[in-house]
Protein backbone atom coordinates (compact mmCIF):
# COMPACT_ATOMS: atom_id res chain seq x y z
CA UNK A 1 0.00 0.00 0.00
CA UNK A 2 1.24 3.21 -0.64
CA UNK A 3 1.30 6.71 1.17
CA UNK A 4 0.97 10.05 -0.47
CA UNK A 5 2.01 11.58 2.67
CA UNK A 6 5.79 12.19 3.16
CA UNK A 7 7.64 11.13 5.84
CA UNK A 8 7.91 12.59 9.33
CA UNK A 9 10.68 12.93 11.25
CA UNK A 10 11.49 13.92 15.30
CA UNK A 11 13.58 17.50 14.03
CA UNK A 12 10.45 18.27 11.22
CA UNK A 13 7.93 17.68 14.57
CA UNK A 14 10.09 20.10 16.37
CA UNK A 15 12.27 18.92 17.96
CA UNK A 16 16.15 19.16 16.86
CA UNK A 17 18.31 16.08 18.96
CA UNK A 18 21.61 17.72 17.12
CA UNK A 19 20.81 21.60 18.80
CA UNK A 20 20.37 19.38 22.03
CA UNK A 21 23.81 18.11 21.91
CA UNK A 22 25.62 21.06 21.12
CA UNK A 23 24.33 22.67 24.19
CA UNK A 24 25.33 20.09 26.04
CA UNK A 25 28.52 20.78 24.99
CA UNK A 26 28.19 24.26 25.86
CA UNK A 27 26.93 23.14 29.59
CA UNK A 28 30.25 20.68 30.13
CA UNK A 29 32.78 23.29 30.91
CA UNK A 30 30.00 25.66 32.88
CA UNK A 31 29.14 22.77 35.25
CA UNK A 32 33.17 22.24 35.40
CA UNK A 33 33.19 25.80 36.67
CA UNK A 34 31.34 24.84 39.56
CA UNK A 35 33.09 22.03 40.57
CA UNK A 36 33.71 21.77 45.30
CA UNK A 37 34.79 19.19 47.12
CA UNK A 38 32.55 16.34 47.08
CA UNK A 39 31.03 15.93 43.25
CA UNK A 40 31.70 12.77 42.06
CA UNK A 41 32.08 11.80 37.92
CA UNK A 42 30.27 14.83 35.97
CA UNK A 43 27.85 15.06 33.63
CA UNK A 44 26.41 12.37 30.81
CA UNK A 45 25.18 9.71 33.75
CA UNK A 46 21.69 9.13 34.43
CA UNK A 47 21.86 10.95 37.62
CA UNK A 48 24.50 13.11 39.49
CA UNK A 49 27.03 11.96 42.46
CA UNK A 50 27.75 13.65 45.59
CA UNK A 51 30.00 12.58 48.18
CA UNK A 52 28.88 14.23 51.89
CA UNK A 53 31.90 12.58 53.40
CA UNK A 54 34.55 13.98 50.95
CA UNK A 55 32.42 17.45 51.57
CA UNK A 56 33.50 17.54 55.32
CA UNK A 57 30.38 16.39 57.31
CA UNK A 58 30.55 14.18 59.76
CA UNK A 59 26.61 14.15 61.27
CA UNK A 60 25.02 15.56 57.85
CA UNK A 61 21.16 16.06 58.10
CA UNK A 62 20.47 17.19 54.13
CA UNK A 63 18.06 20.31 53.02
CA UNK A 64 16.40 20.59 50.25
CA UNK A 65 14.58 23.15 48.15
CA UNK A 66 12.93 23.78 44.85
CA UNK A 67 11.74 26.88 43.00
CA UNK A 68 11.61 28.49 39.78
CA UNK A 69 11.87 32.35 38.32
CA UNK A 70 8.61 32.73 37.91
CA UNK A 71 7.25 35.76 35.06
CA UNK A 72 10.06 37.67 35.64
CA UNK A 73 11.14 35.16 32.84
CA UNK A 74 8.47 37.20 30.80
CA UNK A 75 10.34 40.77 31.23
CA UNK A 76 13.34 38.77 30.51
CA UNK A 77 12.05 37.25 26.77
CA UNK A 78 10.71 40.33 25.81
CA UNK A 79 13.56 42.15 26.74
CA UNK A 80 15.46 39.58 24.99
CA UNK A 81 18.25 39.57 28.36
CA UNK A 82 18.27 35.40 29.51
CA UNK A 83 21.72 36.01 30.94
CA UNK A 84 20.75 36.51 34.86
CA UNK A 85 17.90 34.76 35.48
CA UNK A 86 20.01 31.71 36.01
CA UNK A 87 21.24 33.44 38.85
CA UNK A 88 17.64 34.76 39.91
CA UNK A 89 17.00 30.68 40.00
CA UNK A 90 19.95 29.50 42.20
CA UNK A 91 19.04 31.78 44.48
CA UNK A 92 15.54 31.50 45.32
CA UNK A 93 16.79 27.96 46.16
CA UNK A 94 19.86 28.43 47.72
CA UNK A 95 18.68 30.84 50.12
CA UNK A 96 16.42 28.83 50.93
CA UNK A 97 18.03 26.48 51.97
CA UNK A 98 20.82 28.16 54.17
CA UNK A 99 18.18 29.86 56.40
CA UNK A 100 18.02 26.09 57.81
CA UNK A 101 21.98 26.94 58.56
CA UNK A 102 23.07 24.53 55.72
CA UNK A 103 25.44 24.84 52.80
CA UNK A 104 24.29 24.29 49.60
CA UNK A 105 26.36 21.12 48.19
CA UNK A 106 24.68 21.02 44.48
CA UNK A 107 22.24 22.00 42.33
CA UNK A 108 20.31 20.53 39.26
CA UNK A 109 18.17 22.61 36.97
CA UNK A 110 15.02 22.18 34.21
CA UNK A 111 14.72 23.94 31.20
CA UNK A 112 12.28 23.68 28.75
CA UNK A 113 11.12 25.66 25.77
CA UNK A 114 9.20 25.58 22.50
CA UNK A 115 12.53 25.74 20.02
CA UNK A 116 15.70 25.22 20.95
CA UNK A 117 18.03 28.29 20.80
CA UNK A 118 21.44 27.12 21.44
CA UNK A 119 22.91 30.57 22.00
CA UNK A 120 19.90 31.39 24.41
CA UNK A 121 20.51 28.02 26.25
CA UNK A 122 23.89 28.25 26.27
CA UNK A 123 23.39 31.89 27.92
CA UNK A 124 20.74 30.86 30.35
CA UNK A 125 23.43 28.10 31.70
CA UNK A 126 25.90 30.33 32.27
CA UNK A 127 23.63 32.14 34.29
CA UNK A 128 23.00 29.14 36.79
CA UNK A 129 26.57 28.60 36.50
CA UNK A 130 27.25 31.67 37.74
CA UNK A 131 24.96 31.64 40.47
CA UNK A 132 26.42 27.99 41.55
CA UNK A 133 29.64 29.85 41.77
CA UNK A 134 28.31 32.63 44.43
CA UNK A 135 27.05 29.71 46.11
CA UNK A 136 29.91 27.57 46.41
CA UNK A 137 27.59 24.77 45.35
CA UNK A 138 28.25 22.45 42.48
CA UNK A 139 26.03 22.18 38.89
CA UNK A 140 26.08 18.47 38.54
CA UNK A 141 23.03 17.74 36.30
CA UNK A 142 20.07 19.06 34.76
CA UNK A 143 17.32 18.46 32.01
CA UNK A 144 16.75 20.55 28.84
CA UNK A 145 13.51 19.41 27.22
CA UNK A 146 12.43 20.84 23.67
CA UNK A 147 8.28 21.19 24.07
CA UNK A 148 6.72 22.61 20.19
CA UNK A 149 3.53 22.87 21.11
CA UNK A 150 3.51 23.86 25.00
CA UNK A 151 5.32 26.87 25.12
CA UNK A 152 4.64 29.68 22.23
CA UNK A 153 7.41 30.51 20.58
CA UNK A 154 10.37 32.32 21.80
CA UNK A 155 9.27 31.38 25.47
CA UNK A 156 11.13 29.11 27.69
CA UNK A 157 10.70 27.90 31.30
CA UNK A 158 13.16 27.14 34.32
CA UNK A 159 13.18 25.16 37.53
CA UNK A 160 15.59 23.78 39.84
CA UNK A 161 16.57 22.39 42.81
CA UNK A 162 19.18 22.50 45.46
CA UNK A 163 20.70 19.75 48.01
CA UNK A 164 22.56 21.19 51.39
CA UNK A 165 23.78 19.70 54.47
CA UNK A 166 24.17 20.63 57.62
CA UNK A 167 25.78 19.22 61.09
CA UNK A 168 22.94 18.09 62.93
CA UNK A 169 23.59 20.59 65.83
CA UNK A 170 24.32 23.58 63.46
CA UNK A 171 20.26 23.42 62.16
CA UNK A 172 18.36 26.93 62.39
CA UNK A 173 15.86 27.96 63.75
CA UNK A 174 17.52 27.52 67.26
CA UNK A 175 15.65 27.71 70.29
CA UNK A 176 16.15 30.42 72.74
CA UNK A 177 14.36 33.06 70.75
CA UNK A 178 13.24 35.40 73.14
CA UNK A 179 11.36 38.69 74.12
CA UNK A 180 14.35 41.45 73.60
CA UNK A 181 16.37 39.60 70.55
CA UNK A 182 16.89 41.70 67.62
CA UNK A 183 16.18 41.27 63.87
CA UNK A 184 19.11 42.05 61.63
CA UNK A 185 18.35 43.30 57.90
CA UNK A 186 20.66 42.36 54.71
CA UNK A 187 19.78 44.61 51.99
CA UNK A 188 18.25 43.25 48.49
CA UNK A 189 19.89 43.64 45.37
CA UNK A 190 16.23 45.07 43.85
CA UNK A 191 12.48 43.34 43.32
CA UNK A 192 14.58 39.60 43.48
CA UNK A 193 11.85 37.54 42.04
CA UNK A 194 8.81 38.01 43.54
CA UNK A 195 5.95 39.76 42.21
CA UNK A 196 6.13 40.23 38.60
CA UNK A 197 2.88 39.49 37.97
CA UNK A 198 2.08 43.02 39.15
CA UNK A 199 5.50 44.31 38.42
CA UNK A 200 4.70 43.32 34.20
CA UNK A 201 1.37 45.39 34.81
CA UNK A 202 3.24 48.52 36.16
CA UNK A 203 5.27 48.48 32.98
CA UNK A 204 2.33 48.51 31.34
CA UNK A 205 1.53 51.77 32.68
CA UNK A 206 5.20 53.48 33.23
CA UNK A 207 8.07 51.83 31.65
CA UNK A 208 11.10 51.66 33.72
CA UNK A 209 15.38 51.00 33.32
CA UNK A 210 15.05 46.88 32.61
CA UNK A 211 17.98 46.56 33.93
CA UNK A 212 17.14 47.57 37.37
CA UNK A 213 14.18 45.81 36.44
CA UNK A 214 16.02 42.20 36.15
CA UNK A 215 18.79 42.98 38.80
CA UNK A 216 19.37 39.48 39.81
CA UNK A 217 18.30 37.90 43.11
CA UNK A 218 20.89 38.39 45.88
CA UNK A 219 23.18 35.46 47.06
CA UNK A 220 23.55 35.37 50.58
CA UNK A 221 24.84 32.00 51.04
CA UNK A 222 28.68 32.25 51.80
CA UNK A 223 28.49 35.27 54.29
CA UNK A 224 25.61 33.86 56.54
CA UNK A 225 27.68 30.85 56.44
CA UNK A 226 30.50 32.27 57.63
CA UNK A 227 29.08 34.22 60.11
CA UNK A 228 26.77 31.49 61.32
CA UNK A 229 29.87 29.39 61.85
CA UNK A 230 32.35 32.33 62.90
CA UNK A 231 29.95 33.35 65.55
CA UNK A 232 27.54 30.79 66.55
CA UNK A 233 25.25 33.65 67.73
CA UNK A 234 22.67 33.30 64.76
CA UNK A 235 19.13 32.17 66.08
CA UNK A 236 17.39 32.55 63.16
CA UNK A 237 17.06 33.44 59.60
CA UNK A 238 14.39 34.14 56.87
CA UNK A 239 14.34 34.81 53.23
CA UNK A 240 12.29 37.28 52.41
CA UNK A 241 10.22 36.09 49.02
CA UNK A 242 6.60 36.02 48.04
CA UNK A 243 5.12 37.38 50.81
CA UNK A 244 7.38 39.45 51.75
CA UNK A 245 8.27 40.39 55.45
CA UNK A 246 4.85 39.79 56.99
CA UNK A 247 4.56 36.53 55.15
CA UNK A 248 8.40 35.25 56.14
CA UNK A 249 9.66 36.62 59.03
CA UNK A 250 7.03 34.72 61.61
CA UNK A 251 8.30 31.69 59.79
CA UNK A 252 11.70 31.66 62.03
CA UNK A 253 9.99 32.66 65.07
CA UNK A 254 7.97 29.93 67.97
CA UNK A 255 4.53 30.61 68.56
CA UNK A 256 3.77 33.79 71.01
CA UNK A 257 6.32 35.73 69.08
CA UNK A 258 6.41 38.41 66.78
CA UNK A 259 8.89 41.13 65.03
CA UNK A 260 8.00 44.45 64.98
CA UNK A 261 10.40 46.17 62.45
CA UNK A 262 10.72 50.18 61.86
CA UNK A 263 11.20 51.14 57.92
CA UNK A 264 13.03 54.33 58.71
CA UNK A 265 16.04 51.50 59.90
CA UNK A 266 16.63 51.21 56.27
CA UNK A 267 16.60 52.27 53.08
CA UNK A 268 14.81 50.12 49.68
CA UNK A 269 16.56 50.72 46.10
CA UNK A 270 14.85 52.87 43.54
CA UNK A 271 12.78 50.40 41.90
CA UNK A 272 10.65 49.94 44.43
CA UNK A 273 9.88 53.89 44.73
CA UNK A 274 9.07 53.94 41.50
CA UNK A 275 6.96 50.86 41.29
CA UNK A 276 4.53 51.87 44.10
CA UNK A 277 4.45 55.41 42.48
CA UNK A 278 3.45 54.32 38.76
CA UNK A 279 1.26 51.63 39.95
CA UNK A 280 -0.32 53.64 42.80
CA UNK A 281 -0.02 50.40 44.97
CA UNK A 282 -1.42 50.46 48.56
CA UNK A 283 1.52 49.73 51.02
CA UNK A 284 0.01 46.84 52.14
CA UNK A 285 0.37 45.30 48.59
CA UNK A 286 3.73 46.58 48.76
CA UNK A 287 4.53 44.55 52.18
CA UNK A 288 2.90 41.26 51.18
CA UNK A 289 4.29 41.27 47.49
CA UNK A 290 7.99 42.42 47.60
CA UNK A 291 11.36 42.10 49.86
CA UNK A 292 10.99 46.47 50.18
CA UNK A 293 14.55 46.42 50.04
CA UNK A 294 15.30 43.22 52.76
CA UNK A 295 16.60 40.18 51.30
CA UNK A 296 17.07 38.12 54.74
CA UNK A 297 16.62 38.77 58.33
CA UNK A 298 18.47 37.57 60.77
CA UNK A 299 17.66 36.94 64.15
CA UNK A 300 20.38 37.80 67.15
CA UNK A 301 21.03 37.94 70.94
CA UNK A 302 21.25 41.61 72.07
CA UNK A 303 24.55 40.74 73.53
CA UNK A 304 25.60 39.49 70.26
CA UNK A 305 24.33 42.48 67.86
CA UNK A 306 28.31 43.93 67.09
CA UNK A 307 30.02 40.34 66.52
CA UNK A 308 27.06 38.90 63.89
CA UNK A 309 26.87 42.68 62.44
CA UNK A 310 30.96 42.55 62.16
CA UNK A 311 30.74 39.43 60.50
CA UNK A 312 28.42 39.98 58.06
CA UNK A 313 30.02 43.40 57.47
CA UNK A 314 33.32 41.96 56.83
CA UNK A 315 31.92 39.37 54.25
CA UNK A 316 30.30 42.68 52.37
CA UNK A 317 26.87 42.63 53.32
CA UNK A 318 25.09 45.46 53.72
CA UNK A 319 23.45 45.25 57.41
CA UNK A 320 20.87 47.40 59.62
CA UNK A 321 19.49 46.52 62.99
CA UNK A 322 15.56 47.15 61.83
CA UNK A 323 14.01 45.47 64.83
CA UNK A 324 13.20 43.73 67.46
CA UNK A 325 11.05 40.82 68.80
CA UNK A 326 8.47 40.71 71.33
CA UNK A 327 5.25 39.18 72.86
CA UNK A 328 2.71 38.55 69.83
CA UNK A 329 -1.30 39.68 71.03
CA UNK A 330 -3.01 36.55 69.67
CA UNK A 331 -5.22 38.73 67.97
CA UNK A 332 -2.36 40.61 65.80
CA UNK A 333 -0.29 40.12 63.20
CA UNK A 334 3.33 37.76 63.47
CA UNK A 335 5.54 40.90 61.79
CA UNK A 336 4.42 44.32 62.26
CA UNK A 337 6.60 47.39 59.70
CA UNK A 338 5.92 50.99 61.26
CA UNK A 339 6.39 53.69 59.39
CA UNK A 340 6.32 51.61 56.24
CA UNK A 341 5.39 54.36 53.80
CA UNK A 342 8.79 55.85 54.18
CA UNK A 343 10.59 53.47 52.11
CA UNK A 344 9.20 54.95 49.00
CA UNK A 345 9.07 58.31 49.81
CA UNK A 346 11.49 60.57 48.00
Amino acid sequence: MKHNNPPLTYKEAGVDIDAGDALVEHIKPLARSTDRAGVMGGLGGFGGLFDLKAAGFKDPILVSGTDGVGTKLKVAIEAGIPDTVGIDLVAMCVNDIVVQGAEPLFFLDYYATAKLEVETGRRIVAGIAEGCRRAGCALIGGETAEMPGMYAAGDYDLAGFAVGAAERDQLLPRAGIAVGDVVLGLASSGLHSNGFSLVRRVLEREPHDIASVLEPTRIYVKPLLQAIRGTGAIKGLAHITGGGLPGNVPRCLPDGLRARLDARRWKAPPVFGWLQRAGNVPTDDMLRTFNCGLGMVVVVGKGDVGKVTGALLAAGETVREVGVIERAPADEADCVVDNADSLWRS
